[in-house]
């Protein structure tokens, strides 16, 4: 405490132009603010002040440490500022988009007990699969699911997801389980498609990424059609195992071709690039990241965890 109170002293002798001026700040006698320095310089071994009754000047080394004290108490202003405000409640209204599918299974159940924990917010959750311009919509955080690239957004991670190959236990009883890649032509594969195009299934086959555009008789733009779908054991289908991982532990899909394990398509809050983040959206943000860290929350082994 005494070390600080010196520091402290010190700039704001600089600062003032006097210990005097130091001194009144404080109420105390210039007196002790001077016994606060000569105490400092002993201690540091060095001469920081050339002072004389008429001014003050900052030796060479008194200039250097001057940088280093100004930067410390700024960042400690900054700290105590941040403390503060996290222990403040959160107030205002906050509007969430989000990907319809993973919206409607893993943010919409969850708003209810948000607001009951911070009863001053309130919530407007728009659901769609479309990439929202938060900015001009005035969006305050975005769930995405994708390899994020845009750098005049924030994100931060949620949990770790990827995507599997799945069918019921049924359907590969009847078709046999495929072991490659290759295998895939002979099975009815259900892919999301829209606009009147096919979206591929990626996978890792060896050091390279390969994107394939399969075949089957059903398509749709609608994940959460696909998966009733692959549970009526229909086919085969690429999901994300934050829908399906549920569905794996319990038994009724399996996965396969999990050597070809995609790339990694996580799970991601994002918001508009700001220094003094409102609370709202930090404790949005921390609370997600809090549920989906849960043991089991998931259902589905170590398929998809949270960071």
């Amino acid at each position: 405490m005494g070390q600080f109170r010196q520091i402290s002293t010190f700039v704001e002798v600089v600062a003032r132009g006097s210990l005097s001026a130091a001194a009144r700040a404080e109420g105390i006698a210039p007196a002790m603010i001077g016994r606060r320095l000569d105490a400092l310089e002993a201690r540091l071994g060095v001469k920081l002040l050339q002072r004389t009754t008429r001014k003050l000047a900052l030796t060479d080394e008194g200039a250097a440490f001057l940088e280093d004290c100004q930067r410390i108490l700024a960042e400690l202003e900054s700290a105590e500022a941040a403390v503060s405000e996290r222990s403040a409640r959160a107030t205002g209204h906050l509007l969430i988009s989000a990907p319809a599918g993973f919206g409607r299974q893993h943010v919409a159940p969850l708003v209810p007990s948000f607001v009951a924990e911070h009863r001053d917010v309130t919530v407007t959750l728009n659901l769609n699969d479309r990439v929202v311009d938060l900015i001009g919509e005035g969006v305050d955080v975005a769930i995405r699911i994708a390899s994020l690239s845009d750098s005049n957004l924030v994100s931060v991670k949620l949990a770790d997801n990827h995507r599997v190959v799945v069918a019921t236990p049924a359907y590969l009883k009847r078709h046999g389980v495929p072991a490659t890649l290759d295998d895939l032509a002979r099975h009815n594969c259900m892919a999301i498609s829209s606009d009147g195009s096919q979206r591929g299934w990626t996978f890792l086959d060896g050091d390279k990424t390969v994107t394939l555009k399969v075949g089957g008789n059903m398509s749709c733009n609608d994940g959460a059609v696909l998966h009733d779908w692959v549970l009526a054991g229909k086919g085969l289908a690429w999901r994300s195992m934050w829908e399906v991982g549920g569905d794996i532990e319990a038994g009724r899909l399996q996965t396969v071709l999990d050597s070809y394990a995609a790339p990694g398509n996580d799970i991601y809050a994002v918001f508009a690039q700001r220094r003094h983040l409102p609370l709202r959206i930090r404790a949005f943000v921390d609370f997600l990241r809090r549920t989906y860290g849960q043991p089991g929350y998931w259902g589905a082994g170590d398929g998809i965890r949270a960071t």
